[in-house]
């Protein structure tokens, strides 16, 4: 029998993360990776053509940048280095138009200021809000809930009556938000496209928060990409674990949690091999795996299994990457310099977008989230070409015929020719990820579900996974979830993992009161400072 301190199910960055910060305490960790390379949706490849460089899943990182979480991890240290494109991002409208976002702040105001006069200014207000609670915010954020020492920090700051705004603003649609906030349609657009990253329309209470925290640290960091790629994340994560002792064994999937007297004790793999695990196991794998498939009803309250079946994935994914033997011949030149070009819709047509993927129907005119790599990092391909990719978003559903798919990536590709008129001409190499191939390429992607779980709020806080505590410990004692399916969800910056690690510590030193709470501030200290 195989045994560690820790037992880490899955390599994804939430694991990687987890593993790291248990082999910093001291603990050998042994992570056990299903696929037969590290990095879960953070990994990069050549799938195009010769030269052309993808990421494979997901691209750009301002949470990653700006997560205190990665910060402290010190990946540069690791040979971890970020590049910027010229402009954060575009929103394309269909009239031709463009809404810019550059890290320069009166470049952005410039750009909104074309849609309405004062949109300029509007713009500036909104970023100085975001900039007076940005610190706290992300520390938050971060964190399991309640969030106790920053939450207190931030309403020191804000006080009673800035709390209350704030916390209607954290409820509000995009569109209502947008239309608070801004006269023209181009910060409205800004807002409401970074919004449509997550699986909320428009309308959806709550949704603001994600285009405003989006655009925001766009504003403030950017969205940088790793040089070299995706994968330098990873590998800078590897690199740390090994570093520390830790160990990582590829092709090795869990098939059970071992659970005696309530506690888990380790794992077993498809192999039929024990795997002990003397103070944790921490799962870095979707909440209704974790708990239907490898842990069993038998150890699960029956309550607990009932608000399960209630668990929404958010919706699927068809992502598709190019190799452009040049640059993008975009109409309007202003998505020339954008990393990040969101295309095809205006407000109302993201409404319409929305309400097709609401009621399971394909969207006939889809909206696309685009990024050009090489504009943000040379080297994804020869100088004078692009490495491009666009993904957008399907209902989720378990089968998508092959037809189906075909059709939809031509509908995509209508939409780039629309704004880019012989980009089709220029394509010498593309790959298309279905939902299916997506979930075949990471298990954790079920369905090609990228946020291993609904954005919405119903399934945020402590209602994530399920109506709890919003916290990464389990029904089952010793056992941590660590994966996207936990507090506060999706996106690359390493908090289920860094908050599933921190509860792990906790609990092995298994003391009470005054001592436990110094254990809980140290280790918030180690992972949070």
């Amino acid at each position: 029998m195989e045994r560690a301190d820790a037992i880490v199910i899955g390599a994804g960055h939430n694991g990687l993360v987890a593993a790291n910060l248990l082999a910093d305490a001291g603990w050998s960790v042994e992570v056990l990776e299903a696929t037969p390379q590290p990095g879960g949706a953070v990994r990069s490849g050549y799938v195009t053509a010769p030269g052309y460089l993808s990421d494979l899943f997901s691209s750009f990182y301002p949470l990653g940048y700006a997560s205190p979480v990665m910060k402290n991890l010190e990946l540069q240290d690791q040979g971890l280095a970020w590049t910027h494109s010229p402009d954060v991002l575009t929103h394309l409208l269909p009239d031709g138009r463009a809404a810019t976002i550059n890290r320069d702040l009166e470049t952005t105001m410039a750009s909104m200021e074309q849609f309405a006069p004062g949109d300029g200014e509007r713009w500036r207000h909104a970023y100085d809000d975001w900039s007076s609670v940005s610190p706290h915010m992300l520390k938050v954020l971060f964190q399991p809930f309640p969030p106790v020492r920053s939450g207190l920090g931030l309403a020191r700051q804000l006080r009673v009556a800035g709390s209350l705004r704030l916390a209607r603003r954290l409820v509000l649609s995009v569109r209502e938000l947008g239309s608070e906030l801004f006269e023209g349609e181009g910060a409205k657009l800004a807002l409401a496209g970074c919004t449509l990253h997550t699986d909320l329309s428009p309308e959806e209470a709550g949704g603001g928060v994600y285009g405003w925290l989006l655009a925001m640290l766009g504003q403030e960091y950017g969205w940088p990409v790793p040089v070299g790629g995706a994968q330098q994340i990873t590998a800078a994560l590897v690199r740390r674990l090994e570093e520390r002792g830790g160990r990582i064994t590829y092709d090795t999937p869990v098939s059970r949690i071992l659970v005696a007297q309530g506690k888990a004790m380790g794992v077993r793999t498809a192999d039929g091999r024990n795997w002990r695990a003397r103070r944790a196991v921490l799962a870095d794998i979707p909440a209704p795996t974790l708990y239907l498939d490898l842990v069993g009803e038998r150890w699960l309250p029956s309550r607990f299994t009932e608000d399960l079946e209630f668990f929404r994935w958010d919706g699927a994914t068809v992502k598709v990457d190019w190799a452009v033997n040049g640059k993008i011949p975009w109409k309007n030149p202003a998505a020339a310099t954008a990393g990040t070009v969101h295309l095809g819709a205006d407000l109302n047509g993201l409404t319409r977008y929305a309400a097709h993927l609401a009621t399971d129907e394909m969207p006939p005119h889809p909206f696309l989230l685009m990024g050009q790599m090489t504009t943000a990092d040379p080297s994804h391909s020869p100088e004078g070409t692009e490495s491009a990719w666009a993904y957008t978003h399907l209902p989720h559903r378990k089968h998508w015929s092959p037809e189906d798919i075909a059709a939809h990536v031509e509908r995509m590709e209508a939409v780039m020719e629309e704004h880019a008129p012989g980009f089709g001409r220029m394509v010498v190499g593309r790959n298309v990820f279905s939902p299916a191939d997506l979930e075949r390429e990471n298990p954790s992607l079920v369905g090609g579900a990228l946020g291993g779980g609904t954005a919405a709020a119903f399934q945020q806080l402590f209602l994530r996974p399920i109506p709890g505590l919003g916290r990464p410990d389990t029904p089952v004692e010793r056992l941590f979830l660590a994966s996207a399916s936990a507090h506060p969800g999706g996106g690359v910056h390493g908090a289920p993992g860094a908050n599933a690690a921190r509860a792990a510590l906790a609990r092995d030193r298994a003391l009470t009161g005054r001592a436990y709470q110094a254990v809980i501030n140290a280790a918030h200290d180690a992972i949070y400072r």
